[in-house]
């Protein structure tokens, strides 16, 4: 059995447009993680790309060889396997643009605090804001709330 990294799991979108039933995944060795969801067509796609040239360089070797089934490989393709040691398909990086540059003026004048600071405050303070701008659009102008009627 092929040992495939934990970064090459399966959810079942990626299964599904690969072709790959989820049952089918386990007993070839791919790992399915049906909690998963993929956050980005890009790495869908990727994802789907490397399960078919995965599925494609798989080699299945027949339970029975006097009745082999449909997916198993041809005796041809059996002669030449060979048993693969280490990853299988090790995942490419490519690496970011890392290159250093000039901090600007209006980046040296933000702080990165106090932006996420009044995000959380205003997070917090949404429900409190309607209440009274609800309570203020009700005031009849003079400070004085009018009664609601019942």
């Amino acid at each position: 059995k092929a040992v495939v990294s934990t970064q090459s799991t399966g959810t079942l979108d990626e299964l599904k447009a690969a072709g790959v039933n989820k049952k089918q995944a386990r007993s070839i060795g791919i790992a399915v993680d049906h909690r998963r969801k993929n956050r980005s067509q890009e790495g869908l796609q990727a994802n789907v790309l490397r399960l078919k040239e995965y599925k494609s360089r798989l080699i299945l070797f027949p339970r029975k060889k006097s009745q082999p089934k449909k997916g198993d490989s041809t005796p041809a393709e059996m002669e030449v396997a060979t048993q693969l040691r280490g990853p299988v398909m090790p995942i490419k990086q490519t690496p970011a643009d890392t290159s250093a540059r000039v901090i600007t003026a209006e980046e040296k004048k933000q702080s990165a605090f106090q932006t996420m600071r009044m995000y959380r405050a205003n997070e917090r303070l949404v429900g409190i804001r309607e209440k009274r701008a609800k309570e203020a659009a009700e005031d009849d102008g003079l400070g004085v709330k009018t009664k609601k009627k019942k």
